[in-house]
């Protein structure tokens, strides 16, 4: 069987357009059934398209993404998924937005029986923009959690008055999945988790048992 050339498009919430992302995808020739959808935040890989994605790919396929940031927003697991999949796997990965730069098959090509050169400027590379993106996210969540406590501060509602999960801005759905974890760990405390989502505290707990109640439900 022949190689395969894939897809990956993502955007943080289900109300983000992918068009930008899919005719870039659809212009490169890719098959729609090799292109693969996650509306989920980039926190991690552990989303349901990604993985399906992982699953299929074999050595020598070639997977196209728009950013590094559509490929993932956390700094170390960036790399180590890039490092997972162009070496162990075999496959390689090419970034539209910086494609000069960031296209493994170049990097591989660059590397010889005595040098591995082209692998260790692919690192020095993945390193500075990965380090980028994760700065982004952190800047933006930073923002978000601001914006909440300065809108409460000024009067305003961030939900219909029966709050539940399901109530949440996008932002504050952001703030939760981003700090839920150091809350737990007990690295964040409550009193200041509640006020990064702009939530009093009987609506903050009552938040995060139901989203731990649908974190156990999604790992049964």
């Amino acid at each position: 069987m022949g190689s395969k050339t894939f897809g990956y498009v993502r955007v943080s919430t289900t109300d983000q357009n992918i068009e930008r992302q899919l005719t870039k995808m659809q212009e490169l020739g890719i098959e729609e059934r090799d292109i693969f959808i996650d509306r989920a935040s980039g926190k991690d890989f552990n989303r349901p398209q990604y993985r399906a994605m992982k699953s299929v790919i074999r050595n020598g396929d070639l997977i196209y993404i728009d950013a590094l940031d559509r490929l993932g927003r956390n700094y170390d697991e960036i790399i180590r998924e890039w490092k997972d999949v162009t070496r162990a796997v075999g496959a390689d990965i090419v970034v539209l937005e910086n494609e000069t730069l960031f296209d493994s098959r170049k990097f591989k090509a660059m590397n010889t029986e005595d040098s591995k050169l082209g692998s260790l400027m692919e690192d020095q590379f993945l390193s500075l923009l990965s380090y980028m993106a994760d700065q982004e996210r952190q800047k933006l969540l930073k923002r978000q959690a601001e914006g909440i406590v300065e809108a409460r501060k000024a009067g305003k509602h961030l939900g219909r008055p029966k709050l539940d999960l399901s109530t949440l801005s996008k932002e504050q759905r952001e703030v939760l999945e981003a700090n839920y974890e150091a809350w737990r760990r007990k690295e964040l405390t409550g009193v200041k988790f509640a006020e990064m989502l702009g939530l009093k505290k009987n609506s903050f707990y009552k938040i995060v048992k139901e989203y731990e109640l649908l974190q156990l439900g999604h790992h049964a």
